[in-house]
C-alpha cells in the first residue's frame, strides 16, 4: 500500500464526515419542537466528527497528503448523506430520525469499506478502526431513538 492510497480513504472518510456534520445541522434545523433530547445529541455527533476530521486530517498531513474540505459528492465511497440531506420533509422526530439512520447506514458503510480496503496500516488503520467503533455507536444510538418514535 502506498501513502497515496491511504491518503484517498482518509480523505474519502474525510468527506463521510463532513457529510455527517452537514447532515445533522440539517436535522437540528427541521426539529421544530425538540424534546431536550435529539437537538443536543445531533450537536455532539456533530462535534464527534469533528474531532474525527482532525485526526483523519492529521493523519493525512503526516503521511503528506493534503485534507479534503468537500463532501462525498466528489467522493468515491458513498454519497448517501448527501440524499438525506435531501430528503428532509418532515419536521418530526421520527422522520428525522429516520433520515439521519440512512445517513448513519452510509457512514457504517464507508468505514466498513475503508477497514476493508487493504489500503491501511498501522496507526492509520488503528485510528480508522477506533473511529469506525465511534460511529457505530452513534449508528445504534440513532437507531434506538427512531425505535422509540414507531408507532
Amino acid at each position: 500500500m502506498t501513502n497515496e492510497s491511504q491518503i484517498e480513504v482518509l480523505n474519502d472518510l474525510v468527506r463521510i464526515n463532513n457529510d455527517r456534520i452537514e447532515g445533522y445541522g440539517k436535522a437540528i434545523e427541521n426539529m421544530k419542537e425538540d424534546n431536550g433530547l435529539l437537538n443536543p445529541l445531533f450537536s455532539s455527533l456533530q462535534q464527534d466528527s469533528r474531532k474525527n476530521n482532525q485526526d483523519l486530517n492529521a493523519e493525512i498531513s503526516k503521511l503528506g497528503g493534503t485534507p479534503d474540505t468537500g463532501t462525498t459528492t466528489g467522493g468515491k465511497i458513498y454519497r448517501a448523506w448527501m440524499d438525506v440531506k435531501a430528503t428532509f420533509g418532515g419536521d418530526d422526530a421520527k422522520a428525522i430520525l429516520e433520515s439521519c439512520e440512512g445517513g448513519e447506514d452510509a457512514a457504517k458503510r464507508a468505514y466498513q469499506t475503508a477497514m476493508e480496503s487493504g489500503d491501511l496500516a498501522g496507526d492509520t488503520a488503528a485510528l480508522v478502526a477506533r473511529q469506525q467503533g465511534d460511529q457505530r455507536a452513534a449508528h445504534d444510538k440513532i437507531k434506538a431513538l427512531r425505535d422509540q418514535y414507531k408507532g
